[in-house]
This record gives structure tokens, sequence and C-alpha cells, in this order.
């Protein structure tokens, strides 16, 4: 029996466990791919208060030597349900492990929203991804496409573009949702070329991705319908994220697109039980908001305990 069990690794997870295991309780965090979460996919780190400039890597790596430095025990494995017990709650894994805690603390975050597109799935990882970072380097000098308009569809496209011969950056309306600052950076770039008001509509190829189509969205312009071919041999969707609160639907409410309805005391209807990170309703997801999100839970888990 742990006094609390963290599930999700990423850093509300992380940082959730290093608040309870310095406040002296026994902490443990589950996690079913990589620790670190999606900060791990970032090539740069600059607006993190007096971290200086880091990869998102590096920041991970850190992190996690910090939490088990404080005796946190981790554990690679998938929670698949979760019901509540005597005393708490009992966590069964993919792998058949049970663990039992007192307090529970969910930060599984958000998965990478797909385009819904026929053979999507088959090319994935064959031309089709969801992190520039981590499969960029398989497209260097050649052409790519990025969907997306906001803060992370930006940032891909800046990072692909020091890296591929030719960038396209298609997003469905007529100017980015994103940061100025980063439009900006985009749009200076010359192997970048926005692709707006369309949607990519289907993809090419055999084994491997060869080309998308795309089609003109505007309302009431001559060109909406127009389909138009680019050859391309990476497509990078960064469209949002689907939260991952399904096994939890029972024991804290859910907003209409899945987030966890809490708020920044991070607590939920079920006593002990607490969510973190981008998994929960907030106006701004960020690493910040994330380790905040972490430090509130760990502290009201920790009253509740008390």
């Amino acid at each position: 029996m742990h006094d609390v069990i963290v599930i999700g690794g990423g850093p509300a997870g992380l940082t959730a466990a290093l608040y309870a295991a310095r406040a002296g309780r026994t902490a443990m965090v589950l996690e079913k791919n990589a620790y670190g979460g999606q900060i791990t996919w970032s090539p740069r780190v600059d607006n993190f208060p007096a971290a200086g400039s880091l990869s998102g890597l590096e920041f991970a790596d850190r992190l996690v030597e910090q939490v088990m430095g404080f005796g946190v025990e981790l554990e690679l494995d998938e929670a698949v349900s979760v019901a509540v017990c005597d005393g708490g709650f009992e966590i069964r894994t993919a792998f058949g492990g049970e663990f039992k805690c007192r307090a529970l603390i969910a930060a599984t975050g958000a998965e990478p929203r797909r385009l819904g597109l026929d053979r999507e799935e088959e090319l994935t990882g064959s031309g089709v991804s969801y992190c520039a970072v981590c499969d960029g380097e398989f497209y260097k000098e050649a052409a790519v496409a990025v969907v997306g308009g906001g803060n992370t569809a930006l940032q891909e496209a800046l990072y692909l573009s020091d890296i591929c011969k030719q960038v396209y950056l298609i997003h469905r309306r007529d100017e980015f949702r994103g940061d100025d600052m980063l439009a900006e950076a985009v749009l200076g770039r010359e192997n970048v070329t926005p692709v707006m008001s369309s949607r990519v509509v289907s993809l090419e190829g055999g084994s491997v991705l060869e080309a998308i189509e795309v089609e003109a969205v505007s309302s009431g312009s001559e060109e909406s319908g127009q389909r138009t071919r680019l050859a391309v041999s990476g497509l990078f969707v960064a469209i949002g994220h689907v939260p991952d609160n399904e096994i939890f639907a029972g024991l804290m409410a859910l907003d209409e697109s899945g987030y966890a309805d809490a708020d920044e005391s991070c607590t939920t209807k079920t006593p002990g039980f607490f969510v973190a990170g981008d998994c929960r309703v907030k106006n701004v997801r960020q690493l910040t908001t994330a380790v905040a999100d972490g430090a509130n839970a760990a502290v009201e888990a920790c009253r509740y305990l008390r």
C-alpha cells in the first residue's frame, strides 16, 4: 500500500511524485510508454523559469533523476483499471500488476489527434508522424508537410525547415491560431510554404507515403473544392490532442471533449483522487502549467492523507 500512486510519467506526474516524496510520503509513478511525456519531443525549452535553454529530453532526464533521488518508485506498465477499495484505490495493469494506494493522482496527458484519413494508421511510421522531433531526421533534405495552425504546428514547421528541403504548412483557416512571433518566424523561412484554407483529403503511396492530396475549403471562393497534389515523403500531424481519461470516467467528471473537469485545486468528485496536467480542463497547456498542476495535486493529496 503506497501513500500516493501517480498514473502518468510526464512533467505533471513526475512533479506530483516529487512533491509527495519530499513530504515524506511513499510514492510510485506508473508510466505506459517513456518517462518525460510530450516535452521530450521538444527540441528546445527556453521558457521555463531559471532553467536557461535546454532540450525537452534533457529537461525530462533531469526531472527523472531528481525524482529517483527522493526514492520515488518508477514502474513501466499501463494502468487498465482503477477501482475504489477499502482505504484507497486499486490499480490493475496490462502486465498483470496490482497496486494499491491511499491517494491517487491521474496525470495521463493527451494523445495526438488523428486526421481520420484512409490509410492513416497503415502509414503511421512510414511517412505519417505526430512528432517532428522524433522523426524529422528521417526526412533530411526531403519535402514534407505539417498540418495545423497552432503553436505546435508552427514549432514543428520551424524545426523541420532546418532539416528538410521543403515544408508545406497546411491549415484549415486563413490565418494561424498560434503566437504572432512564431507565425512571423515561420513566414520568414524561404523553404516554408503556407497552404491556407485547405485540408488534407487523401494519402498516396505504396508501403510508404509518396504524396498527399489537399483540398481548398474557403467558403464562397471559386477555389473551394479545388484539389492539389503535393509530393511529400513525410506528413506531420499537429492538430491537437485527445485526453487519456477513459479508465477514470466513473471517478471524475469529464467535459464534452473528455478532459477532467477540475479546477486548479486538482480535486475530483472522488475523495482521495486528484488530476494534473494536460488531461485536465485548462486554458493554457504548457510545461509551466503542467508542473504547477503536479505540485497542486500532490499538496492536496498530502492534505487529504493527513
